[in-house]
């Protein structure tokens, strides 16, 4: 995972095409962030679908997404046609990630919605949102018809989407989060899951949650794959090892590496040989 703020264009590309090469690679990330929330608070934040479309026309193999999309930032039918585009783009290789936004608490992050003029509703407000989006897009996605949704937070009238995205019946959807509300959505709505890291504890006792809030609607919770963030560290390269391993025993199978920036020449090659290699 590159978050592409406080790094150039150049920066996150190079990054990106080295990993394309490697197999043992099998995913690319980018974050949903209009302004920094590390950092000098005025550096350069570039937009993450804009910047993901140009990444997906030059790679090839990896499969591409944001670790999360904002459902605050973009209506959800607008979100679909987007997230068609770069599907196309990239020949079918788009994991679809997606979230409820950023929490209130987060003063770094809630700047960035009154600076664009958007609204910030509540937690409850975001993640009822967020599963009335998820069943929008899907629909779009797959429907040939258009189609009327009268909804609490959403309403759309003659909604269609054309062109549908390559993937069938559509890309993957990943719900990143992990309050008990998003979790709910998560059980109902996602392919897979994604904790943004944290306590691996934590991190264990929300995925056992995930499992009963499946089993409560009748799913098979091994339909759904478990997903963490763990952030690199280039100086004890041991300790990230540790964590891999930790994730994996914990049943996380789909483990994303948070790069940090500036990016050392050869890091994705680094990142296999110190971290993917080793650990598996």
């Amino acid at each position: 995972m590159t978050a592409p703020s406080q790094v150039s264009y150049h920066d996150v590309l190079q990054v990106w095409h080295e990993a394309d090469t490697i197999p043992e690679i099998e995913h690319a990330w980018l974050f949903d962030h209009l302004m920094p929330i590390s950092g000098d608070p005025n550096g350069p934040t570039w937009e993450g679908w804009t910047l993901l479309a140009a990444l997906a026309a030059r790679t090839e193999r990896l499969r591409l997404g944001l670790l999360v999309t904002s459902n605050r930032f973009r209506p959800p039918a607008m979100l679909a046609k987007i997230a068609a585009t770069v599907d196309t783009v990239s020949g079918g290789r788009l994991e679809f990630g997606i979230g409820a936004g950023s929490r209130p608490s987060v003063p770094f992050a809630r700047r960035e919605y009154e600076a664009h003029g958007l609204p910030f509703h509540d937690s409850a407000h975001a993640v009822g949102s967020l599963a009335e989006a998820c069943t929008v897009i899907r629909r779009l996605w797959t429907e040939t018809e258009p189609f009327d949704f009268d909804g609490t937070y959403h309403h759309l009238t003659g909604a269609f989407c054309n062109p549908k995205p390559v993937q069938r019946p559509h890309p993957p959807i990943l719900i990143g989060g992990r309050s008990i509300a998003t979790l709910r959505v998560v059980a109902e709505h996602a392919e897979l899951w994604n904790i943004p890291g944290g306590d691996i504890d934590d991190a264990v006792l929300r995925s056992a949650l995930l499992d009963r809030f499946c089993a409560e609607i009748g799913r098979d919770p091994a339909t759904l794959t478990r997903s963490i963030v763990l952030p690199i560290s280039y100086d004890q390269p041991g300790n990230t090892r540790d964590a891999i391993g930790t994730a994996i025993d914990a049943g996380f199978q789909h483990i994303v590496l948070g790069l940090p920036a500036p990016y050392p020449a050869n890091i994705a090659r680094w990142v296999t040989d110190e971290l993917i290699t080793t650990t598996a």
